[in-house]
């Protein structure tokens, strides 16, 4: 019996020279390691550890805090990824699904990153007590809530938009489900996914301040990090020491998105839909070093061989007919589960909602009710109004970034740096102004809420944009295609899909970052506008779970509504008139 040729071993193929791009990449991969070992090593101290050294405003220790907090981003980037995973892929893949998890994902975007804090400090600290682990866990699960959603939303929509040719040479094929994924859904969904997870990393910045300086009522922990230094320094009104740490963030954007975002841009340019090759495909430095490099295939070829080895134990195909009736047949128990899981949930969410109306009727009044909904239509007008002129300021600008390769990869860390600038650095400048010309802070404090989310819509038109294929633009050049006719015909329609994502998410972290631009300090200088933000941000400081928990379902309400009635029918217009096919 002879052995496949993936299994084959020959100490031939073994010879392999080692040259200066396998000592290049090995030095790159030799650093991350050590970096990440000294992270976690910092990670399992003893909790006592941070009252004997507390965080500092030393320039020494800076390189340091940066490091873990690049670390914690990273960190709740993996984990949203496999929540994006399974959670959208589920959505996408099952109607009875689609119905629980895309209403959880609207409640849990709703939900700010203070809300979860609230609830979820003490928890961690009870499965990990006397060690730093509780606490890291805390501030990484608060990074993952600002992370998660629209990375998850993103890969749903393309998941749904997949185009019609193709799936059905996947079906003519008899691709299982599994290979269906890996081989075409999930290929078609990089490009897309890839800018949203750079959002990510650029959103968990925004609210790195509240995860690393955790404040909960009683509960006040300083992580080293630059969320803490930022904090610590807006407290100590230290300019210098704000500069220093807005510096830091640069170098270290500059430094992830030349060693991970632009290789795995590049890499996922293979996976557009192109009937021509793409005119000027994304460059890096480093991709060009792992093709080079002779080692890798050598190290990567097992991963490979059981890969081809789990594909060997799917089942033989089979014709189109008889594999719509196995799939039937696969599916019932499958069905019967969701349905029960459906149920379960549903019954869950009801339970819990009973509970927390009936926590709330005992402890608050109907004034308190009342004054919640007020402040809830009040940041509601603020993100409709910030959302509609963002859309405005960025769609023509996302276009046209998108539709050059050249200026992406230039104006990619340009702006992966803008939308990662915390509020909290710009603090001092607004609370300054609005002091001195004796402005409005239900107005000039507004503008905050919008400086980390309309990045949002910058990031999935750009996405967009760049997905459209060649070929159509080509033909709409070649037909001599005016320039409104342009836009209505052929990039309004190309980049819809992806705006809904980018319009969605965007609102949803408006509501969030409402909590931080409401209720706004610089020293002991403290401007507070009024809305549902201030109101939780002043009930969280105080330790008021009860308001907290108020003011999260009223946001949660809020959201829903407006993703129910807008957001979702724009989705199924997308699936039904704008897909690729």
């Amino acid at each position: 019996m002879q052995t496949p040729g993936f299994l084959s071993f020959s100490p031939r193929r073994l010879k392999v020279r080692f040259g200066w791009p396998d000592a290049a990449l090995f030095a790159i991969l030799a650093a991350a390691g050590v970096a990440i070992a000294a992270g976690v090593n910092d990670a399992t101290e003893p909790l006592a550890q941070l009252r004997l050294e507390p965080v500092v405003l030393d320039a020494w220790q800076l390189p340091r805090y940066a490091l873990l907090t690049t670390l914690r981003l990273f960190a709740a980037l993996a984990a949203s990824f496999v929540f994006t995973l399974v959670a959208a892929t589920a959505a996408a893949k099952s109607r009875r699904a689609e119905l629980v998890i895309i209403p959880a994902l609207d409640i849990l975007q709703s939900v700010p990153v203070l809300g979860f804090m609230t609830f979820t400090v003490t928890a961690f600290m009870g499965l990990f007590p006397g060690s730093r682990v509780g606490v890291e866990c805390a501030a990484i699960f608060a990074i993952f809530t600002s992370q998660a959603w629209n990375m998850a939303f993103s890969l749903y929509q393309s998941l749904r938009q997949v185009p019609a040719d193709l799936d059905e040479v996947a079906r003519g094929f008899g691709l299982s489900p599994l290979r269906k994924l890996i081989r075409l859904e999930l290929p078609f969904a990089a490009p897309g996914l890839v800018w949203n997870a750079m959002m990510s990393m650029s959103g968990g910045w925004f609210f790195v301040v509240a995860s690393e300086a955790i404040s909960v009522g009683h509960t006040q922990i300083m992580l080293p990090g630059i969320g803490s230094w930022l904090a610590i320094a807006i407290e100590q009104r230290n300019l210098s020491a704000v500069a220093l740490a807005v510096g830091a963030m640069a170098v270290v954007i500059l430094l992830y998105d030349q060693l991970v975002f632009r290789p795995v841009i590049a890499w996922a340019d293979r996976f557009r839909v192109e009937q021509t090759a793409s005119v000027a495909p994304p460059k890096s430095w480093l991709f060009d070093l792992f093709r080079r490099a002779r080692l890798l295939p050598a190290f990567t070829a097992p991963l490979r061989a059981v890969g081809q080895m789990v594909c060997l134990l799917e089942p033989a195909r089979r014709p189109i007919a008889q594999q719509r009736q196995f799939t039937s047949k696969a599916q019932k128990p499958a069905a019967r589960g969701m349905r029960l899981w459906t149920v379960m949930v549903s019954l869950s969410a009801l339970a819990a909602t009973v509970y927390a109306i009936d926590f709330l009727h005992q402890t608050l009044s109907l004034g308190d009710a009342w004054a919640a909904l007020r402040f809830g239509l009040i940041t509601l007008l603020r993100v409709i109004v910030l959302i509609i002129l963002a859309s405005f300021v960025w769609v023509p600008i996302g276009v046209w970034v998108g539709l050059r390769p050249r200026w992406t990869s230039r104006i990619q860390p340009v702006a992966q740096f803008l939308a990662a600038f915390p509020a909290n650095v710009l603090f001092p400048i607004a609370v300054v102004a609005i002091v001195h010309f004796h402005a409005d802070p239900d107005v000039w404090l507004s503008p905050l809420m919008v400086l980390g989310t309309q990045w949002y819509i910058l990031f999935n038109v750009i996405a967009g944009a760049s997905a459209i294929p060649s070929d159509l633009r080509e033909a709409a050049q070649m037909f001599g295609v005016t320039r409104w006719q342009w836009w209505r015909r052929l990039i309004l329609p190309g980049i819809f899909p992806y705006y809904v994502t980018g319009a969605l998410t965007a609102s949803g972290g408006s509501w969030n970052a409402s909590i931080v631009a409401e209720a706004v300090s610089w020293g002991s200088t403290r401007l507070r506008a009024q809305g549902l933000g201030s109101y939780i941000a002043d009930a969280t400081t105080a330790g008021d779970g009860a308001r907290v928990l108020l003011g999260i379902m009223v946001m949660s309400v809020f959201v829903i509504a407006i993703n129910r009635l807008l957001f979702r029918p724009l989705y199924r217009l997308s699936e039904r008139r704008l897909r690729l096919s």
